[in-house]
């Protein structure tokens, strides 16, 4: 199964459409958020692209009622776990959380497949050491906004566990 990882949106909704978009034309099947959509209406500007998608809050949470109540709609194509969640996508086991210090601190555990986080803006695909012995895989996206750095998202297969980051098409930086 192949998945978009994006993060900080930030309200951009053309920059996540395009971003996604471009995954799907990639052969994703489906999208992780880490945190910072902001505003419901960034994520229904998405709906028309057809991934389902798992989506968590970051520390710019605009309106988190509203964003729980869409994502619980009948035929709803998000879902929305609050600040984190514990997922399984693709036979793997998935943490998603907004925070670097948290992702880092959940990947070292060795109970998670891969670890999503965002809020930095700085694109870091690595496998870490763990407690168990062995390795875990996070992914930080960077911002598909292009906030501080070039607008990113991430590209990962969960089959093979590769992932690559790319650029999101016609989407500026705005260092």
């Amino acid at each position: 199964m192949k998945i978009a990882i994006v993060s900080d949106s930030h309200d951009n909704r053309r920059a996540l459409v395009a971003a996604l978009e471009d995954a799907k034309s990639r052969g994703a099947e489906g999208v992780i958020h880490c945190g910072d959509v902001v505003a419901p209406s960034t994520l229904g500007a998405c709906e028309h692209i057809g991934l389902p998608m798992h989506v968590i809050h970051g520390n710019n949470t605009g309106d988190l009622v509203t964003l729980s109540r869409r994502s619980h709609r009948p035929g709803a194509f998000y879902n929305y776990y609050g600040q984190d969640a514990g997922i399984e996508l693709g036979g793997r086991k998935v943490f998603i959380v907004h925070y670097p210090h948290y992702g880092l601190g959940m990947a070292a555990t060795g109970d998670w497949d891969l670890v999503c986080y965002g809020h930095d803006h700085k694109a870091r695909i690595e496998a870490v050491p763990n407690v168990k012995g062995g390795s875990t895989q996070i992914v930080d996206p960077g911002s598909c906004a292009g906030l501080d750095g070039p607008a990113t998202y991430v590209l990962g297969d969960l089959a093979t566990m590769r992932f690559e980051l790319l650029p999101v098409p016609g989407i500026e930086s705005q260092q």
